[in-house]
C-alpha cells in the first residue's frame, strides 16, 4: 500500500518550515480591516501530506490555534486537505489545483456564510509561493451576487 511521492507531493514541501504571517481581514462589507498576526510550524507526513499547525492572535485579542492539511490525490489529480480553527466548529474540506507555473494553489471549500448563521457559501483560499521565504494566502467567499468577495490576506515569512 505505500505509495511513492509525485511531483504534486514535492511542491507541498516548499511549505515546510517554521513560519510567522501578518494580515488583515474584512468580516463585513463597510466595516475597516482587522489586522492579525501569528507562526505557522508546517511539517511532512511521509512526503505526502503536510500538516500546518498555526497559533495567532485575534482582532479581540484572543489566542487561535488553526490545524491545516494538504495533500496531492493522484487518483482525482487533485489536491486535498482540510482546515480547523478553535474558533469555530466548521470542518473545512479542500479541493484545489495547481497553476500552470506551480506558483499558485487554488483551494475551494464551502463553510457558513458569514453575515448569515444557517447559510453556507463557496469560499476559495489562495496560496502564492512568492519565493522560497515568502507566500501569501489570500480568502475569498462567493458573494449572492455571484461575485468573489475577498475578505482576508496574510503574508507568511519563513523565519527558519
Amino acid at each position: 500500500m505505500k505509495t511513492e511521492p509525485q511531483k504534486e507531493h514535492f511542491w507541498l514541501q516548499k511549505l515546510i518550515g517554521e513560519w510567522a504571517y501578518e494580515g488583515e481581514a474584512t468580516m463585513e462589507p463597510g466595516k475597516p480591516a482587522e489586522k492579525f498576526k501569528g507562526t505557522e510550524s508546517v511539517q511532512s507526513l511521509g512526503g505526502l501530506w503536510i500538516q500546518a499547525n498555526g497559533k495567532g492572535e485575534m482582532p479581540d485579542g484572543d489566542t487561535a490555534m488553526m490545524v491545516m492539511t494538504l495533500g496531492f490525490n493522484p487518483q482525482t489529480k487533485r489536491y486535498v486537505g482540510t482546515w480547523i480553527g478553535s474558533m469555530m466548529t466548521h470542518l473545512w474540506l479542500y479541493d484545489g489545483e495547481l497553476d500552470a507555473a506551480e506558483k499558485v494553489l487554488t483551494l475551494n471549500s464551502e463553510g457558513p456564510a458569514m453575515c448569515t448563521s444557517d447559510a453556507m457559501t463557496k469560499y476559495r483560499d489562495v496560496i502564492e509561493i512568492v519565493s522560497d521565504d515568502h507566500r501569501t494566502l489570500n480568502s475569498h467567499m462567493l458573494d449572492d451576487d455571484g461575485e468573489w468577495r475577498p475578505f482576508m490576506r496574510a503574508d507568511y515569512r519563513r523565519v527558519q
